[in-house]
């Protein structure tokens, strides 16, 4: 998709100017476009999407689905079917993976025409409260004033001071582009991210290993959730490092020489370095406004997402955690509407949370160990998918699903699911959570057999 890049001068004016075009920034605009705004985009890129759509959530998922596939196939003979090895043509998967990208990009681009958006590809840069400046991808400068602004510049992988300048070194994004299975990969960082793609290339035929510095995988997520995908993992990597942090790399005529801070050195094929992502404000000229960043790095917004400069407003994950795709979305719905003047706030009971591993985690509301942390009493409900007849004739009993509840009024506070498709799942959880729906609400819903949804009524039955 191809956008128009046009020269602003003074005189030129918008409704609303949304800074950035990914799951934060475009929602806003075509919400904003439905209410009667006159809406422009600006965007680095040369597409709407952002990293989610061009190299993060739907590469990466992409990647993953291509990943269940050979393991569908590697796994058949158990059931009397046998297709033999799979052979992986590298460069056709690239090649799909960019389909599908670009058939979602394009949607954008029709969609950007009918909200009657201007998308405009460049840089911007506040000179004041109510203008910016645009570089445009030719270098040339031009201004345009708004009445309203939203920031949705999102974040960008954080990088290891000490890592060499490499094409062996990988960030997500480079991961994503695929350039080649290396036949050794070392993860740094066990986070979603780090494990997804770690999983993935381990799949494909790379022998992975994954270094962390926390005693866990997954820092945050319950043990519970996170055992069942720990114990495939065991069976997936070649080396699960925990406790352990890297000293150094350099790179070598074979790799990457990694010294880990035991003093052992390892040398990988290929280091993919996933240990979080950090806001991007980079070239935003904010000290010309009011706008303050908070001591955690996040832009600091209101219920509206206004920031301390009025017309100013700021989505996604340069807004505060969690950094999600679907969060920042519904944050743009909301700083757009209140831009356009109406009585909105953003006040989420729940924001789900996936991780797109296999078998998948997700999780919504209140975790145990948070209820733990905070000192909050809850009960747990929880229901084994090995008893569960659709996870049976799938193959995949390795699941559980468990929903957390207030023992006095039985509201359903919180709910944890591990196991095939568990971030589809998820959803009538976060509806339970938003609608104040109490435990026997969902033993009482009547889900259909056999299926995995069947999970969370018998969680809730068995209370």
């Amino acid at each position: 998709m191809g956008v128009e890049f046009g020269h602003f001068d003074m005189t030129d004016k918008t409704d609303l100017l949304v800074i950035g075009g990914g799951p934060g920034g475009y929602p806003a605009a075509f919400k904003a476009a439905e209410l009667g705004l006159d809406v422009t985009i600006v965007e680095e890129r040369d597409v709407l999407g952002g990293v989610c759509l061009n190299c993060g959530c739907i590469p990466s998922k992409a990647l993953l689905h291509a990943a269940e596939v050979l393991e569908s196939a590697r796994s058949a003979g158990e059931m009397g079917i046998s297709l033999g090895e799979p052979n992986v043509d590298v460069a056709k998967l690239r090649g799909w993976k960019q389909g599908v990208i670009d058939k979602l990009t394009g949607g954008l681009k029709f969609l950007a025409g009918k909200h009657k958006v201007k998308v405009v590809q460049g840089w911007a840069s506040f000179v004041d409260a109510k203008t910016v400046s645009i570089r445009g991808a030719d270098g040339n400068q031009s201004q345009i004033s708004f009445k309203n602004a939203v920031i949705a510049t999102g974040s960008e992988p954080v990088h290891l001071p000490f890592a060499p300048d490499s094409d062996r070194i990988m960030d997500s994004t480079s991961a994503l582009a695929l350039a080649d299975i290396p036949e050794t990969l070392l993860v740094i960082g066990g986070g979603y991210i780090g494990i997804e793609l770690g999983q993935a290339y381990a799949v494909l035929g790379s022998k992975v290993s994954v270094v962390e510095m926390l005693p866990n995988l997954l820092a945050g997520v319950d043990a519970d959730l996170a055992k069942p995908l720990a114990k495939r993992l065991e069976g997936q990597f070649e080396e699960i490092r925990l406790g352990t942090k890297v000293s150094s790399m350099e790179e070598t005529a074979d790799g990457i020489a990694v010294v880990f801070d035991g003093g052992e050195t390892v040398t990988y094929s290929k280091v993919l370095v996933a240990v979080g992502r950090r806001t991007n404000f980079g070239g935003l000229g904010l000290d010309n406004t009011t706008v303050k960043i908070g001591d955690d790095g996040f832009v600091e917004v209101d219920g509206q997402r206004r920031t301390t400069e009025q017309n100013v407003f700021a989505v996604g994950d340069v807004a505060g955690q969690p950094m999600l795709a679907h969060k920042a979305t519904h944050e743009g719905y909301v700083a757009a509407e209140a831009a356009a003047g109406k009585k909105v706030v953003f006040e989420p009971a729940a924001i789900p949370a996936v991780v797109f591993t296999d078998p998948e985690i997700a999780w919504c509301g209140l975790t145990e160990s948070e209820a733990r942390e905070r000192g909050i009493k809850v009960k747990v409900a929880r229901f084994p998918w090995s008893a569960c007849g659709r996870a049976a004739t799938l193959g995949r009993s390795d699941g559980a699903t468990k929903i957390l509840f207030d023992p006095e009024t039985e509201l359903v506070v919180g709910v944890g699911i591990v196991g095939h498709g568990a971030g589809e799942l998820i959803g009538e959880a976060v509806l339970a959570i938003e609608m104040g729906a109490v435990v026997e609400d969902l033993a009482l819903t009547i889900h259909p057999h056999p299926t995995l949804s069947e999970t969370i009524m018998e969680a809730a039955e068995g209370r």
